[in-house]
């Protein structure tokens, strides 16, 4: 039996879900701007709920080796190379996100050598030359002995590649450590027929492995694609933000292990103020693409309980633009069949009494 949450309902899952002492609904807020791409929270996820290895598969086209999330892979750090105009960037040390490249002052002050008003105070003693030459700021003589090229980074380019840094492309890295959305409104809970899929307290999506048949209809019913059934066991499997960890007070294993703090685990609504703090402090430095994703309470889902910092658009990440629970229109489409049944049987019903006078 659906809980009363269930077919787009109310935005307070746990206690319309039974639970009558809830307390805040907790999520994920992923950063993506400093995830780096370790995999730690891959293998944290691993390790602690016991999920199987996935082998080392080389896909051809990245340095990520999951791919996808799937039955074994319940964390998945997505690698996507884009190439950008360098010239577009914020410059290093620059003081105006807008401003062009760094000069050797700049580079001499990150390397401690050197300040913007020309003392140095209490600054740790550094090498000078070589910050500047890694600032490429600093001429030598090429190997051939002809000319000058400028050494370092951005400067030590491949043949055939322009040195300077409007001219110069090259590719950066998206780095995602995606999950389970753990939706407000969530599909597969709608459409599981033993109860195996059920909300927790914290407002969270869990499977219960002991009670899944392997019917396979929250896979479809996902709007994320995130459920997978795992091969020769058959059930479906996916992120359950630690359910064991959080009754016992502790933090979900994949943000436990997350050095930069990409992962970001708490009550959901101190999250969202924080990642509306976080989108505004990126824009002010100069990068306007900073969105959220997943956040939104009024979105086709009723908001995620784990969302989304991104530096692009969700397609980019694999994500739906306006993912829409897939059962939203269920209630409706029971009430026009019910509707057409009648008619059907009244039809039949005034035919057989035409015909019998």
């Amino acid at each position: 039996m659906p809980d009363a949450n269930s077919l787009y309902g109310p935005l307070d899952p746990a206690p319309d879900a039974g639970w009558t002492a809830a307390g805040p609904r907790m999520g994920f807020f992923t950063d993506t701007s400093v995830c780096i791409g370790c995999k730690a929270c891959e293998v944290a996820c691993k390790e602690w709920n016991a999920v199987p290895e996935s082998g080392f598969d080389l896909l051809g086209m990245s340095y990520d080796n999951t791919g996808a999330l799937t039955a074994n892979s319940w964390r998945h750090v997505a690698f996507i190379e884009q190439p950008v105009p360098a010239g577009h960037r914020t410059a290093a040390f620059a003081g105006d996100p807008t401003g062009g490249s760094a000069g050797a002052t700049s580079a001499a002050v990150a390397a401690g050598t050197g300040s913007a008003s020309g003392t140095n105070p209490g600054v740790p003693p550094g090498d000078a030359d070589a910050a500047a030459r890694m600032a490429g700021t600093v001429p030598s003589v090429a190997p051939d002995g002809t000319g000058t090229r400028f050494l370092g980074m951005p400067g030590a380019a491949p043949p055939g590649r322009g040195t300077g840094a409007e001219t110069r492309t090259d590719f950066r890295w998206l780095m995602m450590s995606d999950v389970c959305k753990h939706c407000t409104h969530a599909a597969c809970l709608d459409v599981c027929p033993t109860g195996s899929l059920f909300r927790t307290e914290f407002g969270t999506v869990v499977v219960q492995e002991d009670i899944c048949n392997g019917c396979g209809y929250c896979i479809s019913a996902c709007p994320y694609g995130v459920i997978d059934q795992r091969k020769g066991d058959g059930r479906a499997w996916k992120c359950t933000l630690c359910y064991d960890r959080l009754g016992a007070g502790m933090t979900p294993a994949c943000a436990q292990a997350c050095p930069t703090e990409s992962i970001q685990y708490g009550p959901l609504d101190e999250l969202r103020d924080r990642a509306a703090q976080r989108v505004a402090t990126l824009h002010e430095r100069g990068v306007p693409q900073a969105r959220l994703y997943g956040h939104d309470p009024t979105d086709g889902v009723g908001g995620d309980g784990a969302f989304f910092l991104l530096l692009d658009e969700p397609e980019v990440y694999g994500l739906p633009p306006d993912p829409v629970v897939t059962t939203r229109d269920l209630p409706r489409m029971w009430r026009r069949a019910g509707l057409a049944a009648l008619a059907m049987t009244a039809a039949a019903v005034a035919a057989f009494v035409g015909g019998s006078s």
